[in-house]
């Protein structure tokens, strides 16, 4: 299993520590040390759509009208903390955020 995030994200950070008291063996990748590329992006965009682009961020709420038009790979590739986080990667199968939905399919 892997875990996409930024390791100070809280979010990720309960993410990882609840798959990991489950038992699963978690990789955690940092986005902001060890940017993602453009295919993983892609596949990530593929998945999810434009819900990978997280606007209500800090971020977000900085970038130019012009940088906020950028296509959502684009967008990520400039600013990797955009990322909606996390993105758990498990069997072939991607998930997005730490909801009730995703705890439940993780944590069952």
């Amino acid at each position: 299993m892997e875990v996409f995030g930024i390791r100070s994200c809280d979010t990720c950070r309960k993410a990882e520590a609840a798959l990991r008291a489950k038992g699963y063996d978690v990789a955690f990748r940092d986005v902001r040390k060890e940017p993602l590329n453009r295919s993983e992006l892609a596949a990530f965009e593929a998945a999810f759509g434009t819900d990978i682009v997280n606007h209500r961020s800090t971020t977000w709420r900085g970038l130019s009208d012009a940088e906020k038009a950028l296509p959502a790979v684009e967008a990520l590739i400039a600013h990797p903390t955009l990322m909606k986080r996390p993105v758990i990667s498990h069997g072939g199968v991607l998930t997005l955020g730490w909801g009730n939905d995703v705890q439940a399919q993780y944590l069952a």
